[in-house]
């Protein structure tokens, strides 16, 4: 008798456990292709047909995007998917049957007249492809996304299906990471940052970070899909973004001036990025605060409104308040040894403390406001671009450089005379200098920075 209790509790606790246990999937998209869902999610599996070729999705679904149900019925003439809820259920490979392919190459083209019937009526069931209609833009098919659901950014499946209908057009840039190529999707102008497949932990830590709830912000770079492509020979691995011609903060200050209101323009909007990422939300839709660890005018962009957007996360590091913990790779030495904090520089930084990450951040936007402030053409007298610290080191600085003329002879950036006679540049020669402290814990807050520049604006206003 007390064998059959036992037996029967080692059960009870055995389904406990499992009901309990987060849920391991295959995941296309994740590093060592697997990915963990709280025990209310499912594993996904999912194949439709793009360019004419079979291409499967297999991931994770959290419980509130399981809620949704969207992803776990298939639809008529485009897909077949199906959600499980057993670890590494999504391993089989779903197939589409012939008559299947054929209906969705007849429903390929599909335009926005079929999104208008679709909302006017309700019994039509919606489909994947409706979601990436290439007759909607792309501002309105992410906002309108970001806003109906979680925050974070699209759907997997949607990402992809972008991602692989994209044509590139001309390379724009290279970095440590790989290549960036400006791309046409349903001819709209898209950034494709290319990773090689080396790079794998990055790009997926900035697809990652990019889709953190609630990240979306004007004067952050607006994410658009993360995809990687694999021909049996190599692999690519894509970051799609939006695209901004004007490219980054260095390039346009390296080609223009700018007036003081643009200068003020580009300043506000710079301080308003990094107070969002700073932020931390509270609440079920909320989001982490964010350190980004390499703030640079290389990872700038700037708008066609002028206005600036903050870029390059992939090496942000998150918060978690509830257990005060960091989201951190192990070293710790990371970004752009000209913009590194000296606290970075000497090693003193206190790892265990978030605001310390926030703080080295200041200490780089004082260092970008600097290069904008020399570009602010006042009565037309300028100075030409230079980095910070140009006149100390060479183009490439080591880490010791940079620890002696920043930490041991205690050099800043000289901020020149004539900024005195212009209110707008002697508030930001003063700003600079309270991001620049020796001591982290005295600078300023981006938030505080935001508030000081918008009121520069608010005065300039009131005299006109």
């Amino acid at each position: 008798m007390s064998y059959l209790r036992c037996s029967e509790a080692a059960l009870l606790l055995f389904t406990f456990v499992q009901l309990t246990a987060a849920l391991k999937c295959v995941c296309h998209l994740c590093v060592n292709h697997t990915c963990e869902t709280e025990a209310e999610g499912a594993c996904w599996n999912s194949v439709m047909l793009i360019n004419g070729k079979e291409e499967a999705v297999k991931s994770c679904l959290s419980p509130s995007e399981l809620k949704g149900q969207v992803f776990c019925y298939s639809s008529r003439n485009v897909s077949k998917r199906n959600c499980c809820f057993t670890d590494f259920c999504n391993n089989e490979t779903l197939h589409l049957s012939p008559g299947v392919i054929l209906g969705m190459c007849a429903v390929q083209n599909l335009r926005c007249n079929l999104i208008k019937a679709h909302k006017q009526d309700p019994e039509v069931p919606l489909d994947d492809q409706t979601l990436v209609s290439t007759d909607k833009c792309l501002k309105e098919l992410i906002y309108d996304m970001n806003t109906s659901g979680s925050g974070s950014g699209l759907p997997l499946l949607v990402q992809r299906t972008i991602a692989r209908t994209i044509v590139l057009q001309e390379s724009i840039g290279k970095g440590r990471f790989g290549e960036v190529w400006r791309g046409k999707w349903s001819g709209e102008d898209v950034a494709v940052k290319i990773f090689s497949s080396r790079d794998e932990r990055s790009w997926f830590r900035e697809a990652e970070i990019y889709q953190t709830i609630m990240l979306r912000q004007e004067n952050i770079l607006g994410f658009i899909a993360a995809d990687n492509k694999d021909n049996g020979s190599w692999t690519q691995l894509w970051l799609v973004s939006e695209y901004h011609e004007h490219g980054s903060l260095f390039d346009y200050l390296n080609r223009y001036t700018v007036s003081v209101e643009g200068m003020i323009v580009l300043a506000l909007s710079i301080a308003s990025g990094i107070a969002h990422l700073h932020m931390e939300i509270i609440g079920t839709q909320g989001k982490p605060a964010i350190a980004h660890r390499d703030i640079k005018s290389k990872n700038i962009l700037v708008k066609k409104n002028g206005t600036a957007v903050i870029a390059d996360l992939g090496l942000a590091v998150k918060h978690d308040s509830n257990t005060n913990t960091i989201d951190i790779p192990i070293n710790h030495r990371v970004g752009t040894k000209r913009y590194m904090a000296p606290e970075i520089l000497d090693d003193s930084i206190n790892m265990s403390s978030f605001e310390s990450f926030k703080r080295a951040d200041i200490y780089s936007m004082g260092l970008v406001f600097w290069e904008l402030a020399r570009r602010c053409s006042m009565q037309g007298i300028y100075e030409d671009f230079q980095l910070p610290y140009y006149e100390q080191v060479q183009s490439d600085p080591s880490v010791d450089d940079m620890r002696k003329v920043v930490c041991e002879q205690k050099l800043r950036p000289s901020i020149p005379n004539q900024w005195q006679s212009c209110e707008a540049l002697r508030v930001m020669g003063k700003i600079m200098r309270e991001c620049w402290y020796a001591n982290p814990a005295a600078r300023l807050t981006a938030l505080r920075v935001k508030k000081t520049v918008s009121q520069v604006t608010v005065v300039k206003d009131v005299k006109e």
